[in-house]
């Protein structure tokens, strides 16, 4: 982190050691939630025996976040000391996976659901409750290189935490994917307590506006502030393609590869070219615009589902290339536009509910990505490199403007 160095006044306030604090938790609150849907899903199998169960378990706590975001957002952006609000809610999210693992097989299926429903309400906190909490703890002209690494603890997440259940699950059984997670949530308890207090030249809401009237305000700061309109479209729909490709990868795996299982090595192949793409932003000094990068990452994601519906194994193998640099690049563009746009006053509720958008668009493509997949392989996949070039429309038009209004100004002038 040298480029804290060059800020005055810094090293007195030992920026560097914040920043580490910061990733720290992000990383493993972020890693915690990335196991839990795959530990719940194993343990929901293993108990009942059931797939039906164990996806409803997995839905249920899927589901929920698009409704939690914004309200937490709306929280977050009161609380003039937010770090304790975010540790509270990573407690929380941590006793109720703890709570689903206890009720699994003793209490009806549905309020076990009720439950995991409960823990994914809170949820987006620990995407964009994090990543709303960075400008506090760095300052404005470190903040983009900040945001590269917020997006690595991401991909890192991403890569790890799915590897951790299904190793947790072989080596001491299925219900301990579940306590593995929840462990790692609450460990990154003291990292959230740590982070600083609101500052003062950022107040929150008042107390006395309603919390209806806030989450209407966030919502418009997404819809009215053009760049923030374009990203949230664009990862939104982006997402929706991406949970389409997640859905066939076990169809993928079994045509290409010889067998379902080897599905996931392309989604781990995925997220280790997506990890070390988005560790490129955080090493330049000067980057592609955030704004050009995003609809070309979705071009670069439908190119390579295009070339994943060939399932042969060399376009296979640049299809994960493509896809995990177009993954990688994507979020930190996206992060970097919201930090730039989102206001003061609003900005966990833009990253949260953004981070609800974004979960619902890849459930409802991975859920159109079924029936298609039964029907066609290559049509589902196919649909899903459409829905990137759909993605990529918001971003491209505006550009497009750009370039014949310049073009109408040369020609006047002439």
């Amino acid at each position: 982190m040298s480029y804290l160095r060059t800020v005055p006044g810094m090293e007195k306030r030992h920026p560097r050691r914040r920043l580490w604090s910061w990733t720290a938790g992000a990383t493993a609150a972020r890693t915690g939630d990335e196991m839990s849907g795959p530990a719940l899903l194993l343990a929901g199998l293993a108990v009942t025996g059931s797939p039906a169960s164990a996806s409803a378990l997995l839905a249920g706590a899927t589901a929920a976040a698009a409704v939690g975001g914004p309200l937490i957002g709306v929280l977050l952006d009161r609380s003039p000391a937010p770090g304790r609000l975010l540790a509270a809610v990573l407690a929380g999210h941590a006793l109720a996976l703890t709570a689903v693992l206890v009720c699994l097989g003793r209490a009806p299926l549905g309020w076990t659901v009720l439950i995991a429903v409960a823990a994914g309400l809170l949820a987006p906190a620990l995407a964009g409750g994090w990543s709303a909490q960075l400008p506090n703890v760095v300052p404005a002209g470190a903040l983009p290189r900040a945001g590269a690494l917020d997006a690595l603890t991401f991909n890192a997440a991403a890569l790890a935490g799915p590897a951790l259940a299904g190793g947790t699950a072989q080596l001491a059984g299925a219900r301990a994917g579940v306590v593995a997670s929840a462990v790692l949530i609450c460990l990154a308890l003291p990292a959230a307590l740590r982070l600083p207090r609101r500052t003062a030249g950022a107040p929150p809401y008042p107390l006395s506006a309603g919390i209806a009237s806030e989450i209407a305000a966030g919502f418009r700061a997404i819809t009215r502030v053009p760049p923030l309109a374009r990203a949230t479209a664009v990862t939104a729909v982006s997402c929706a393609g991406e949970g389409m490709l997640v859905a066939c990868a076990p169809l993928l795996g079994e045509r290409a590869l010889g067998g379902a299982g080897h599905g996931a090595l392309l989604l781990t192949g995925i997220a280790v070219v997506a990890l070390a793409a988005g560790a490129l932003p955080a090493r330049r000094h000067g980057p592609p615009s955030p704004d050009t990068v995003l609809p070309v990452s979705a071009l670069l994601l439908a190119a390579a589902t295009a070339l994943a519906a060939t399932a042969a194994p060399v376009p296979l193998a640049a299809a994960v290339v493509l896809a995990g640099v177009g993954q990688g690049a994507q979020l930190t563009a996206l992060f970097a536009i919201r930090h730039r746009e989102a206001p003061g006053r609003l900005r966990a509720q833009v990253f949260t509910t953004g981070a609800s958008l974004k979960l619902t668009g890849f459930a409802a493509g991975a859920a159109l990505a079924g029936p298609l997949a039964l029907w066609s392989l290559p049509g589902a996949l196919l649909t899903a490199a459409a829905v990137q070039l759909l993605a990529a429309l918001p971003g491209v038009k505006p550009c497009a403007g750009r370039r014949r209004e310049r073009g109408a100004g040369t020609d006047g002038r002439a």
